[in-house]
């Protein structure tokens, strides 16, 4: 078993994976400072909730885009489970080939997707991230990341209407009975849900007009991507897994 975790803005999101298998998958929320031995403590006692004992994991692997945590959890995983964790970055394997402008700005979880998806579904496709920031990454057929637009995520702009306006409340995140809303609280849920799928829609369709892919597969990811996948006709395939299936991908790329 090999334990791969994802450290995003949001949530840290660990999986176990019994070779291909997803075994099992828990979280613990990014924003709070802490030691590696809190880190190892918590991560061992959610692996014994999940009936895995450290002894059961062979290796681990990290992908972060929160650098100021990564001492402690690299602290943690080597204390409490045993492990030396494979840090994605430079100089690991992933089986594709960055070909833009400035490859060391390419965020590691946007190349473990990227990974994830040209592997199972083959290339050319764009994944599209709806996390923290909704993220657009463009792989050619011969598995060169070619292209990646960044856009404020829904949450985000969520968050700004109601810290930046007096009178708008926070709301759910959810697709309401009609875009012709007549309240405030649909009325935001409207052009929140209905602006993110408009958003999808156009960026999948320049990005086919511009790059000429005209098979190019559009997967999704990410904790809102159902809800946008479900009504946007522009998205292929939604998988909740990818960036872990992508960061099991490269650890066995990575395995010595």
């Amino acid at each position: 078993m090999i334990l791969v975790i994802d450290a995003g803005n949001t949530n840290i999101t660990f999986g176990v994976y019994n070779g291909k298998e997803l075994a099992t998958t828990f979280r613990m929320t990014t924003r709070m400072e802490r030691t590696s031995d809190e880190y190892g403590m918590s991560i061992t006692e959610l692996l014994r909730i999940n009936n895995i004992g450290k002894e059961d994991l062979e290796g681990t692997i990290i992908a972060s885009v929160v650098p100021n945590i990564m001492h402690a959890l690299i602290g943690g995983v080597s204390r409490y489970l045993g492990t030396v964790p494979v840090i994605v970055g430079p100089g690991v394997k992933t089986g594709i080939k960055i070909i833009t402008e400035n490859p060391r700005e390419i965020g590691p979880d946007r190349i473990v997707d990227a990974v994830a998806a040209y592997e199972i579904y083959g290339g050319p496709v764009l994944v599209v991230d709806f996390g923290t920031a909704t993220t657009y990454d463009l792989v050619t057929e011969d598995g060169c990341f070619a292209a990646g637009i960044t856009a404020p995520g829904i949450r985000i702009s969520a968050k700004a209407l109601w810290e930046h306006t007096a009178k708008l409340p926070e709301v759910e995140i959810k697709k309401p009975k009609s875009i012709l809303a007549q309240e405030t609280i649909s009325s935001m849920q409207a052009g929140l849900v209905y602006g993110q799928i408009g958003q999808t829609e156009y960026i999948v369709g320049q990005v086919k007009k511009e790059s000429g892919f005209d098979n190019l597969k559009t997967v999704a990811t990410g904790g809102l991507g159902r809800l946008i996948s479900e009504e946007a006709e522009s998205i292929d395939i939604y998988c909740s897994t990818l960036t872990l299936d992508g960061l099991r991908i490269i650890y066995d790329k990575n395995r010595k």
